[in-house]
């Protein structure tokens, strides 16, 4: 079946929206192939559309969740979950950020249901749900700023109204509990050098990271994440 590339000339026009066929994107993915194979590792797409590159890594990192910890539901379950987590998005045009975040949703549910049927958690759809709804981001990813969209129901307001600063999440695992912390990306994109890795640096270069702008006390990333972070 041929791809559809263009939603219509009229977003051509005004937004130079053309998405990249899942060919060409499997073709420059594999240019960092170990990387999209590395269950967190953290990858931001600035102009996701629909999501055809986050699609794809999630694809990877879930073969290898599943090929790793299928027989054992809760680590299939926290795996999932972190490389859920890793993968970031902003688009400039709402219907696009919500067909991505239903699109990487789908994904993960085919294949928990698949493998779990009747064992599945509600609690863990919440979870990703959550999760997708932080880390893809209704936005501009050169004034950094966000655009209007109603989909959030997390109480990020970074995602709820324009002209707000674009913040992330960065979710980091301690056990089998997760420790959140946000940060704008303005100053993500700050140069301040260090030595330690930042939320989108985690190969050993030099890299930086600011202060927080919130933290938020460990939570376990299925029993009581939703009630937490759905306020």
């Amino acid at each position: 079946m041929q791809e559809n590339q263009v939603k219509s000339k009229e977003r051509v026009t005004d937004h130079g929206e053309v998405f990249t066929a899942k060919r060409e994107v499997n073709a420059m993915l594999d240019l960092v192939k170990a990387e999209t194979e590395r269950i967190d590792a953290r990858f931001l797409e600035p102009a996701c559309g629909t999501g055809n590159f986050l699609v794809e890594i999630l694809e990877r990192k879930l073969n290898v969740v599943q090929k790793k910890y299928q027989k054992y539901q809760p680590e299939f379950e926290k795996y999932a979950v972190l490389a859920i987590s890793s993968i970031y998005g902003i688009d400039l045009l709402q219907d696009n950020v919500i067909h991505a975040r239903e699109r990487l949703f789908d994904l993960f549910q085919q294949k928990y249901t698949k493998l779990y049927k009747k064992k599945i958690k509600e609690t863990c759809f919440k979870t990703i749900k959550i999760i997708l709804e932080k880390n893809i981001i209704c936005g501009n990813a050169l004034t950094l700023t966000t655009e209007n969209d109603n989909t959030h129901t997390s109480g990020n307001s970074s995602g709820n109204t324009g002209n707000q600063p674009i913040i992330f999440s960065e979710w980091a695992f301690i056990g089998n509990y997760i420790k959140r912390r946000d940060f704008t990306f303005q100053k993500l994109l700050n140069n301040t050098p260090m030595t330690t890795p930042n939320l989108f640096s985690d190969m050993g270069e030099k890299a930086f990271i600011p202060t927080p702008i919130q933290e938020f006390p460990k939570i376990h990333f299925l029993k009581h994440f939703s009630k937490y972070f759905s306020n």
